[in-house]
C-alpha cells in the first residue's frame, strides 16, 4: 500500500514530502459558491505535513511496513487483478470496467474510498489522474466503474481515508444534550481547516460557515436544535466534501488494465481455403474468387474471414489427399507446410494471386464491413528458404538431417518446428516478428496464431508487447488447445482471444459447468473465448451424423455463450459430416489435403439461419461479451436455459436482457418450466413482461417466476428471447381518457 502517489517506505521525490496534500492530489470537480461582498481575513493554506519524525528513536514504535502508525484505513484487496497485477486485466474501449475494493478502519468513523485511473503513458503526471467516489456495497466492500476512452494501457488504484468531516456529521445527527455544543466547536474547527484547502468562493462560505458554526457553539443562548441544524447545513456540506483532509490516505499499488477495440471482445468468425473458393469444379480457386464470396458472407453477418496459411507450399514431404504420404504430382499439400522456392512467410502462393490481388481482397472485404485474419504458423516445410539460409534455427536429428514436428503416434514430416534454444535465438526472434510486421503493412490487423503452446512463452510476450505498442489495434487469436494452464499462460502474455473446449462441451452439465467458469470465474478478466463448434481439424462426433437440428443447436450455443465464435464456414453452412474413418474427428477429402468444390446455392444450406442468429448478436448488447453468462434452473436435462444481460453505459440508462432456451436433442420436442427470479431482471413479481423470440418473431407474455417451453428441433431447436419490461395496454391507446 502507498499514501497517495508515494509507496510508503519509499523516498519521496526530489523537493517533495512523503504526504501529499489535498491541494497536491487531482482536484475533484467543484460548483463555486458565490462569496460575500465583504473582505474576510482567512486562515492561509495548510502547508505539506510530513510525518517522518526528525528525531525518532533507531528503536521507536512503528509499523511493520515503515508506514505512518496514524495511517487507520486498510486497503485489503483491489479487484479485478491478474498474478497481483503482473498481467493486465483486460477490457473494451468505451464499456464501463467494474473496480471493487476491500476496504475498512478500526472503530466507527467513516471512510471515503476513491477510485483512481489514468493512462499509462501519462507517466504518473498528477493532471492525467482521474478519480471517482467508490460507493459501499456492505461487508466492507467498495466499487466504482470507468471506461477507458482510448485503446491503450492503463494504471488504476483506491485511495482510503477516514473522513473525519463525514465523521462528525454522522456523528452530530444522532448528538442530544450539550453534547451537540462540545460536538459543533470541535466541527468548527475541521470546517475552518477545510477551508484552509479551499480557494476562492469555496475557502470564503467555508470560513463563514466554520465561523459562525464556533460563534453559536458558544453563545449559551443559541437552541441546541439551530446549533445542530448549522452544522448539518447540506449545501455547505457539499462544498466542504471537494476539499478533505487526505493527509493520512492510503492508496493502493497501481494495477494495468488494457483497453483494446471491440472487435478484440465481440467478433464473428468466418473460416474458408481460398484455393477452394472457385466457382468452377476443379480449379485452383484466387483471392479474386474469394472476393466474389463477400458479399454472402457479410450477409450471413460475419466480420472477420479468416484464411489458413497462404504462402507457397512446400513440395518436399508433401502430403496426399487425407495425410496420406504420397503425393502425386497434381496434389496441392497442405497450406500449413509453409515454404517452397517461391518464398516463405512473407510471400503469397502465385496459384492464389499477387501481393497487389491480396491487397485488393483486404480493401474489398472492409467496404464490407469484413477484416481479413490471416493465419501465422510459426514453421517450415522441408524446402523453406529458412532451412537452407539458416540452419542454426532448427533442431537436428542424430543422423544429422532436420528434426520434423512429432506429436507421438503423430508424425508430420512435411512440418519443421522452429528451435526457440537456438544460439541465435535473437536474429530468430526478429525475424519472426518482422513477418507480423510484413502483413500488418499488407493492411491486416487480426492473426489466427496456430499452435502457440509449442513455441516460447517469452517469445510471445515479447513480440505481442512490441506489435501491440506500434500497432495497438492488433488482435491475436490463440489456436492452442491444450492444458487449462497453459492457454491461460498464453492468455495473460497478450494473445487477445482463444479457442475453447466448446467443441467437445455437448452435456447441459458440463456447458454449464465451463461456461460459468469462462464468464465469471478468475479468468475472465484475461481471458475471452472464441467459441468454434468445428474447424477443419475437429469433426466432432455429435455433427457426424448431419443432423440439422444439431448445427442451429450448436450454432446458437457459440453465438450466445461468447462474445466471439466462428465456424469452419463452407463444412458447417452445408453440413459437411463425413469422417475420414470411424471414430476420427478428422473429415474425409479435408481440404487441407486438397481442393474441394462447395454449392453454395444448395436449398437446405444453413445460410438463412445462420445470417438470423448473426443479426440477433449484432442487435443486443447482451451477446457482445463473454461476461455475465446466468445459467437458470430448468428441470429437464435436455433443456439448457440461461440469461444475457449487458451492463448499461450509465447508472440510469436500462440494461439488455435475452434469455436462451436450446434443445439438446435432435430427435424429440423437449418441455420444460424455467425458473427465472423477474427482480433479477428489474421486474417486480406481479407484473407482466414480455420476451419476444427473435428466432420466430413470436411473443409471450411471462409474469411470475416459473414460465413453460416446448422446443421442436425439427422446426426451430432453440429460443433466443428479448425481454420488454412494459406490456402495452389499451391506456397506450391515443384516444384513451
Amino acid at each position: 500500500m502507498k499514501r497517495e502517489t508515494t509507496p510508503i517506505g519509499a523516498k519521496a521525490p526530489k523537493g517533495k514530502t512523503q504526504t501529499q496534500t489535498a491541494s497536491e492530489s487531482t482536484p475533484i470537480p467543484r460548483t463555486e459558491t458565490k462569496a460575500p461582498a465583504r473582505k474576510r481575513s482567512l486562515p492561509p493554506p495548510e502547508p505539506p505535513l510530513s510525518f517522518a519524525p526528525a528525531t525518532a528513536a533507531p528503536d521507536a514504535p512503528a509499523p511493520a511496513d515503515g508506514s505512518d502508525g496514524r495511517i487507520r484505513a486498510v486497503i485489503g484487496a483491489v479487484l479485478p487483478s491478474v498474478d497481483e497485477g503482473r498481467f493486465p486485466v483486460k477490457a473494451i474501449v468505451g464499456q464501463r470496467t467494474t473496480i471493487t475494493a476491500h476496504c475498512f478502519t478500526d472503530g466507527h468513523d467513516v471512510l471515503r474510498v476513491m477510485l483512481r485511473w489514468r493512462p499509462e503513458a501519462s507517466n504518473g503526471a498528477r493532471d492525467a489522474v482521474r478519480e471517482l467516489p467508490m460507493r459501499a456495497l456492505g461487508n466492507d466492500v467498495w466499487e466504482a466503474a470507468f471506461a477507458p476512452p482510448a485503446i491503450g494501457r492503463y494504471l488504476y488504484s483506491v485511495s482510503a481515508w477516514v473522513d473525519s468531516f463525514e465523521s462528525w456529521r454522522h456523528e452530530m445527527a444522532r448528538r442530544v444534550g450539550e453534547d451537540i455544543r462540545i460536538a459543533a466547536l470541535a466541527a468548527a474547527k475541521d470546517i475552518v481547516a477545510a477551508a484552509g484547502r479551499a480557494d476562492g468562493a469555496d475557502r470564503e462560505a467555508l470560513a463563514r460557515w466554520g465561523e459562525e458554526l464556533a460563534r453559536a457553539a458558544a453563545d449559551g443562548a443559541t437552541e441546541l436544535r439551530a446549533v445542530q441544524a448549522l452544522a448539518l447545513d447540506a449545501s455547505l456540506a457539499e462544498v466542504a466534501r471537494r476539499y478533505p483532509d487526505r493527509s493520512l490516505a492510503v492508496t493502493s499499488a497501481e494495477l494495468p488494465l488494457w483497453a483494446q477495440r471491440t472487435r478484440a471482445g465481440f467478433s464473428t468468425w468466418y473460416e474458408l481455403f481460398p484455393r477452394s473458393a472457385s466457382s468452377e469444379p476443379g480449379r485452383h480457386g484466387t483471392f479474386r474468387d474469394v472476393e466474389t464470396r463477400l458479399p454472402a458472407i457479410a450477409a450471413m453477418g460475419f466480420d472477420v474471414l479468416y484464411m489458413p496459411p497462404i504462402h507457397p507450399i512446400g513440395r518436399e514431404q508433401r502430403k496426399g489427399p487425407n495425410n496420406t504420404l504420397v503425393a502425386g504430382p497434381d496434389d496441392v499439400g497442405s497450406p500449413w507446410a509453409i515454404g517452397a522456392k517461391e518464398g516463405g512467410h512473407k510471400s503469397i502462393l502465385p496459384a492464389l494471386g499477387t501481393p497487389e490481388d491480396f491487397r485488393h481482397l483486404v480493401q474489398a472485404a472492409n467496404a464490407q464491413g469484413i477484416e481479413i485474419a490471416l493465419d501465422i504458423a510459426f514453421q517450415c516445410a522441408p524446402d523453406h528458404p529458412y532451412v537452407k539460409d539458416h540452419p542454426e534455427w532448427f533442431r537436428r536429428r542424430p543422423d544429422g538431417s532436420v528434426q520434423y514436428a512429432e506429436n507421438p503416434p503423430k508424425k508430420y514430416q512435411d512440418i519443421y518446428p522452429f528451435h526457440f534454444e537456438s544460439d541465435d535465438w535473437r536474429a530468430l526472434w526478429a525475424e519472426l516478428k518482422s513477418v507480423l510486421d510484413h502483413w500488418i503493412g499488407e493492411g491486416v490487423r487480426i492473426f489466427r496464431v496456430d499452435n502457440p503452446h509449442t513455441k516460447s512463452f517469452a517469445f510471445w510476450q515479447w513480440v505481442i508487447g512490441e506489435i501491440n505498442r506500434e500497432h495497438p489495434d492488433v488482435i491475436f487469436l490463440a489456436e492452442a488447445f491444450t492444458r487449462p494452464k497453459v492457454m491461460h499462460r498464453l492468455a495473460k502474455l497478450g494473445f487477445t482471444q482463444s479457442y475453447t473446449y466448446f467443441t467437445w462441451r455437448t452435456g447441459k452439465a458440463e456447458l454449464v459447468e465451463y461456461f460459468t467458469e469462462l464468464s465469471s470465474g478468475p479468468g475472465a478478466d484475461y481471458f475471452r473465448p472464441n467459441a468454434w463448434p468445428n474447424t477443419p481439424d475437429i469433426l466432432h462426433e455429435q455433427l457426424q451424423a448431419g443432423d440439422a437440428p444439431t448445427y442451429m443447436a450448436r450454432l446458437v450455443l457459440a453465438a450466445t455463450l461468447a462474445g466471439s465464435y466462428g465456424i469452419y464456414g463452407p463444412a458447417y453452412e452445408l453440413r459437411e459430416h463425413r469422417p475420414r474413418e470411424h471414430g476420427s474427428e478428422e473429415y474425409l477429402d479435408s481440404e487441407k489435403y486438397q481442393l474441394r468444390h462447395w454449392n453454395h446455392d444448395d436449398p437446405e444450406s444453413l445460410a438463412p439461419f445462420i445470417a438470423r442468429v448473426n443479426r440477433i448478436r449484432h442487435d443486443n448488447p447482451a451477446l457482445q461479451t463473454h461476461r455475465g453468462v446466468r445459467f437458470l434452473p430448468v428441470e429437464n436435462d435436455m433443456l439448457l436455459a440461461y440469461a444475457r444481460e449487458s451492463v448499461p453505459d450509465n447508472d440510469e440508462a436500462e440494461a439488455n436482457v435475452v434469455i436462451v432456451a436450446v434443445n439438446l436433442d435432435p430427435h424429440q420436442a423437449q418441455s420444460g418450466w424455467i425458473h427465472l427470479d423477474p427482480a433479477s431482471i428489474g421486474v417486480g413479481p406481479d407484473e407482466d413482461f414480455q420476451v419476444h423470440d427473435l428466432l420466430t418473431n413470436q411473443r409471450y407474455t411471462w409474469r411470475g417466476h416459473h414460465h413453460y417451453v416446448k422446443l421442436d428441433p425439427h422446426s426451430v431447436p432453440a429460443h433466443i428471447l428479448v425481454v420488454r419490461r412494459r406490456v402495452r395496454s389499451e391506456r397506450d391507446f391515443d384516444y384513451f381518457l
